[in-house]
């Protein structure tokens, strides 16, 4: 019988040391992307960090782009008992088709094996692949079917699971920003023809292992049950050790109360008696938790706030509260992308850059590549990581998954890991900006106006 260790990826033994990075920055970003492209290559000069262990016991292991999806298919090959995944897209390319061909072979093993993907998310997919999986034995499910004749319980096309979710015998978890895809894993899930950098993703991603997992088992069985049962969304909703404080509203500190009877954990005491991990798995919803969590974060950050943002489209308030904490002497650094696979959202994101910069906070673009990691640490103790932008697609209509991780050893891990990411990226410089043309000006202004929509 495998302990509840045994799951955890190791480190890796042999460590290749980082190469020569040049004095200046954007000397590296010009050639490279900074991605961990295959097994021991050290183009991103990032050193795997070992787990950090949690008072409870468990520990908790973060991933950076290809490593993080080795990390899930390791968990699944060792898999004895039971796996639960969730995912938004599940490509049917050679990355996915690994997957569905080992998810297959343990169902066939005797594992029970449950898969929930998102219908409009793996629109591109080939069914077949997942009717294939459902001949081996392994159970199949899709969210919110975009076919209005495939659904079972109402047709809801707005409505998306966003989650990336997988846990293996009640011992390992695993979450993050990742889908299953070449673009996510590079080399290191299968040997894939040789893809240019600029074609692979910037992600990230956390492995738990020991006691904390059964939280997140609570979250993908919420997720099942409403896909094959049906009721409300806020059902597939689940929380565990968030601390709400003096930022809830009445409105959103009745349905906390509310959602507590159902088996959901909220405190409404002081931050030093929340358990060092946090769950929010959230649902549509306009009275946002997330909300709540992220601003009482940045009122509480005293030494500083480094966020990692894939979108980054917030409201007017969010704006705001970054700005104080950056007048109060907090150093707030954002790292967002220079391009992206939704363009409109890149536009969204520097239409704040100004009023940003103004109020003393540093803006860097991360180069050479799609970044779609979603992190936030906060005075390097309190870390957020999971799949939830910062639009309001994914607080207003999407089902998304984030933990919250409240341990210095792992907050430090956060903060080298977005000054690794400096590397890669280029600060933006004010007195530039203001130089930028009056087209892209226009531009900004109204896709800002928009952002409520996207």
């Amino acid at each position: 019988m495998m302990s509840d260790m045994d799951l955890v990826v190791p480190r890796i033994a042999t460590e290749i040391a980082p190469r020569d990075l040049p004095a200046h920055p954007q000397q590296y970003a010009a050639s490279h992307a900074g991605l961990n492209i295959e097994p021991g290559s050290a183009d991103d000069g990032w050193i795997i960090p070992p787990a950090v262990t949690l008072s409870d016991g468990s520990q908790a292991q973060l991933y950076k782009d290809g490593e993080a999806l080795q990390a899930a298919y390791q968990a699944i090959q060792k898999a004895q008992g039971r796996i639960c995944l969730e995912v938004y897209i599940f490509a049917d390319d050679p990355t996915g088709r690994a997957f569905a061909d080992l998810l297959s072979e343990k169902a066939r093993q005797g594992v029970s094996v449950y898969v929930l993907y998102d219908s409009f998310g793996s629109i591109g997919t080939d069914r077949n692949m997942f009717r294939q999986m459902q001949r081996a034995g392994v159970r199949v499910e899709q969210f919110h079917p975009v076919r209005p004749w495939e659904t079972r319980f109402g047709w809801r096309p707005c409505n998306r699971d966003h989650r990336k979710l997988l846990v293996v015998d009640d011992k390992f978890a695993w979450l993050g920003g990742l889908n299953i895809g070449a673009e996510y894993a590079g080399s290191w899930v299968i040997a894939s023809p040789a893809m240019p950098e600029s074609g692979l993703w910037r992600d990230n991603a956390i492995g738990i292992a020991g006691p904390a997992v059964r939280n997140f088992l609570s979250t993908f069985v919420r997720s099942w049950r409403y896909v094959t049962h049906g009721g409300k969304i806020r059902n597939a909703e689940y929380m565990y050790g968030i601390d709400l404080g003096d930022l809830a509203t009445r409105r959103t500190a009745t349905r906390a109360r509310t959602l507590a009877r159902r088996g959901h954990i909220y405190h409404f005491a002081p931050e030093s008696t929340l358990p060092d991990i946090g769950i929010l798995a959230s649902t549509p919803t306009t009275s946002s938790i997330l909300r709540l969590l992220l601003h009482r974060m940045l009122s509480e950050a005293q030494k500083s706030v480094r966020l990692t943002m894939a979108y980054f489209a917030p409201d007017d308030d969010l704006i705001d509260a970054l700005c104080r904490a950056s007048k109060r002497g907090v150093k707030v650094q954002l790292m967002l992308p220079s391009r992206g696979d939704v363009r409109v959202l890149v536009v969204a994101a520097r239409s704040f850059y100004d009023k940003l910069m103004c109020n003393g906070i540093e803006v860097f673009e991360r180069q050479n590549c799609v970044l779609h990691a979603k992190t936030m640490v906060a005075d390097g103790r309190v870390s957020v990581l999971g799949s939830t932008n910062l639009d309001y697609r994914s607080i207003e209509f999407n089902c998304e998954l984030s933990a919250i991780i409240r341990s210095e050893r792992f907050g430090q891990q956060m903060v080298d890991l977005f000054n690794n990411d400096i590397r890669f990226a280029r600060r933006i410089d004010e007195k530039e900006w203001r130089k930028r043309p009056w087209g892209d000006r226009f531009m900004q202004w109204a896709v800002s106006r928009a952002r409520y929509v996207l």
